[in-house]
């Protein structure tokens, strides 16, 4: 079983930066592909980065340039470094550990403009 907690959310001005982590837990022996989505209000869950096992990234235009997905293997830890936020990346964002299908809790970014 994986469990997952995200951390680092919270409020910033827009421009500004905020850094995601989500660690996993439980029993398993590696996890490789994750992806990290996100759901503001009114709106569906969008994809918003995902890392395979190759070290291959890929990002939803609107934040290339902007967010980076890295993971630390050692630490069973996936990261979302977020820079120059808008208003729009106002959501709850969730860390998905793609091989399991397991989603962590959710955390608010809130941007404010």
């Amino acid at each position: 079983q994986v469990q997952l907690v995200e951390s680092g959310g919270g409020l910033v001005q827009a421009g500004g930066s905020l850094r995601l982590s989500c660690a996993a837990s439980g029993s398993f022996s590696s996890i490789n592909d994750w992806t990290w989505y996100r759901q503001a209000p009114g709106k569906q869950r969008e994809l918003v980065a995902f890392i395979i096992s190759g070290g291959s990234t890929n990002y939803r235009d609107s934040v290339k340039g902007r967010f980076t997905i890295s993971r630390d293997n050692a630490k069973n830890t996936v990261y979302l470094e977020m820079n120059s936020l808008k208003a729009e990346d106002t959501a709850v964002y969730y860390c998905h550990a793609n091989l399991f299908g397991v989603w962590g809790q959710g955390i608010q970014v809130t941007v404010s403009s």
